[in-house]
């Protein structure tokens, strides 16, 4: 029997089961037509059988909510290029009110390009959509690309969703040079968690995980202070907890809408289960 993840791939489709969920309830946050048919059976298959995710299915909406509202800030502050690393099944081109003139750019695993591709063939985004299928592990490829992509732009957003938990604090570092060193990719946005999270999470879901090769790994000890000798200055971070819980998605779990009300650990939140998104500003660009 193959595992019930088999690559970091289904996790995209694991996600887009509870955008799906969210975009068919009456008081829906956002709305996202596709998520369910590019979720399929596996999809469904996934969010289902893993417990831990489905009673915290608000995180993934807060999430969704949380990044939409950096995107949209920054279109309006006349960002010209947004490029979704790591975008597996995202489809905010067609579901958010993008000027035509915007660059959108998505990069993923070419199967996976090829996936949403054939799923989307008939849709049209609002904005000048690009897909490139490219294994970012290939760190040359990916330098070259990022390099012609920066030439393209003035001023660009780089977004990370769901990767980097996925990812080595090595890998992580690199990626964070590597975006650096373009002066044109002026802010980077991407969720992370705290090492007590990561701990619950490997905890709850790493047995899962595990069989495909797909491991939660990366929770630095400093936080967001990690990306700073990289390249990258904190700018805010936003808890999906507290966001979930104003956005009326903690109902049904008093302990839950308790805990929100606590104040965070200033600073790095150690064994603080905590998960957010957060914002940073490119060093380069203040020489």
């Amino acid at each position: 029997m193959e595992p019930l993840v088999r690559d970091i791939s289904d996790t995209a489709r694991w996600v887009a089961i509870f955008r799906a969920e969210e975009s068919e309830r009456p008081d829906a946050i956002f709305q996202d037509p596709f998520a369910r048919k590019l979720a399929g059976e596996r999809g469904e298959q996934i969010a289902n059988a893993i417990e831990f995710s489905r009673n915290n299915s608000w995180t993934f909406v807060a999430r969704t909510y949380l990044f939409d509202e950096i995107i949209l800030q920054h279109v309006a502050a006349k960002y010209d290029m947004v490029i979704n690393i790591a975008s597996g099944l995202d489809t905010r081109p067609y579901r958010l009110p993008f000027p035509s003139q915007l660059k959108w750019v998505e990069i993923d695993l070419p199967a996976m390009v090829e996936y949403k591709t054939s799923i989307l063939e008939n849709e049209k985004p609002h904005c000048q959509l690009r897909r490139i299928g490219l294994d970012l592990s290939n760190r040359k490829e990916r330098m070259r690309l990022f390099k012609e992509l920066a030439g393209e732009c003035e001023k660009a957003l780089v977004i990370t969703e769901g990767l980097m938990i996925y990812l080595t604090d090595y890998e992580v570092a690199e990626l964070a040079l590597d975006l650096s060193d373009e002066e044109t990719f002026r802010r980077w946005a991407f969720d992370m968690v705290s090492p007590g999270l990561l701990v619950l999470a490997q905890k709850e879901m790493g047995s899962v995980l595990k069989e495909g090769n797909t491991l939660f790994q990366f929770a630095p000890a400093e936080g967001e202070g990690f990306f700073e000798r990289y390249g990258w200055k904190p700018l805010e971070s936003k808890s999906c907890l507290k966001a979930a819980a104003l956005l009326g998605r903690l109902s049904n779990n008093q302990d839950l809408k308790e805990f929100s009300q606590l104040p965070e650990p200033s600073g790095p939140k150690g064994a603080f289960p905590w998960s957010g998104v957060c914002l940073f500003e490119n060093i380069f660009n203040e020489h």
